[in-house]
């Protein structure tokens, strides 16, 4: 199976020359492509490597000259990357499983399985749950009772969902995730050790002999439409009312968001984000590789934080930081360089110690 130049073009809505009937079935990076590949090569810095491969067509950056790169098609677009998403999507032969339920499934009789929907090897579907129509469900995933799957929603191997997770349409979930597990919430019968240093800033008052009793988790996890959770994923469910992810959010692997936390619309979280406890995000929120985000902090609409950066105060919309202890990104920056010339500013300041203890220059 393949798709012709001509078909591709159109679905991005990009402008395709030469030969518009060649078909491709696959994408390539330009040095490794084959015959039968779409090269990728949507910035002029990659046309060298076209010709260590040996792809008959590329997708290349506007008002490319195709020709001289020995090519006998090519798709031009001006936004290379995002014309990406839609030759992917084309190309993308989804993770194959079967139709219908395959007879190792466990679905409790209770359950509602809708229209389409495809049921892997050993899932097991608990009392009261539905299934919308046209979902596919991995081998090994486990969904709890009363929860709620939306339409077309593709959940990968070894899934857990828990109770009473409510989640929309098109939500994609890789393998491992872990959607409405309990939150981590412990408290002490009298003042203990954490509780003493929050409010002395550091102080604590003797030892604590503290026994930590279970705050258990009452709500649930409420999922919009079109999310996408990565593999290895955790999102715990709210002590009293749901945790919550909005529609369009994006959360990358290795990402915890903690009880009772609000998520907002469109929001991107990148590989091993913490968001603690009842905290808010707004919409549109970018957080890096390895940004943590404090507990019950409100962060505003269209915040971005670059990899690495803690946010352990209320930021208003609109904010880009970076570092620990997060500074508006450029001021950040200048921190940094500061830093690295201390080495140097010490030793002049030593050599400047030791002229002015001798001024007469003697040794």
């Amino acid at each position: 199976m393949g798709h012709t130049i001509a078909q591709i073009a159109q679905a991005l809505g990009a402008q395709a020359e030469g030969d518009l009937g060649l078909v491709v079935s696959g994408a390539a990076e330009p040095a490794l492509a084959g015959p039968t590949d779409l090269a990728i090569a949507i910035d002029p810095k990659y046309a060298m490597e076209l010709s260590r491969g040996s792809a008959a067509a590329a997708l290349l950056w506007e008002k490319a000259d195709w020709a001289s790169l020995g090519l006998k098609a090519a798709i031009l677009t001006p936004r290379g990357r995002f014309a990406m998403s839609g030759v992917t999507r084309m190309l993308d032969l989804g993770p194959q499983i079967a139709g219908g339920q395959h007879p190792t499934a466990v679905i409790d009789a209770s359950a509602q399985i809708g229209h389409g929907a495809a049921i892997a090897p050993f899932a097991v579907i608990g009392p009261g749950a539905v299934i919308g129509s046209n979902a596919c469900i991995g081998a090994h995933v486990c969904i709890g009772p009363a929860a709620r799957i939306g339409e077309d929603a593709l959940i990968l191997d070894g899934v857990r969902i828990g109770a009473r997770v409510r989640i929309g349409d098109r939500f994609i979930a890789q393998p491992g995730a872990v959607i409405g597990g309990d939150g981590f919430s412990f408290v002490t019968p009298e003042k203990g050790a954490i509780e003493a240093v929050r409010e002395s800033l550091g102080q604590t008052q003797g030892l604590y002999q503290q026994k930590y009793a279970r705050i258990h988790s009452l709500g649930a996890v409420r999922i919009g439409d079109d999310v996408e959770i990565g593999a290895n994923s955790s999102i715990d469910r709210g002590t009293i009312r749901d945790t919550q992810i909005g529609t369009g959010t994006k959360i990358d692997s290795l990402v915890q968001v903690g009880h009772n936390a609000v998520v907002g619309q469109d929001c991107l979280l990148c590989g091993q984000v913490g968001i603690a406890g009842s905290t808010v995000l707004g919409d549109r929120v970018v957080l890096g590789g390895q940004c943590g985000v404090t507990d019950h902090l409100q962060i505003g609409d269209d915040v971005i934080a670059g990899a690495g950066t803690l946010l352990r105060t209320n930021q208003p919309a609109g904010r880009v930081m970076l570092g620990n202890p997060a500074m508006p990104m450029q001021a950040s920056i200048d921190a940094y360089k500061g830093l690295r010339r201390l080495p140097r500013l010490m030793r002049d300041i030593a050599a400047l110690k030791k002229v002015l203890s001798k001024p007469d220059g003697s040794d």
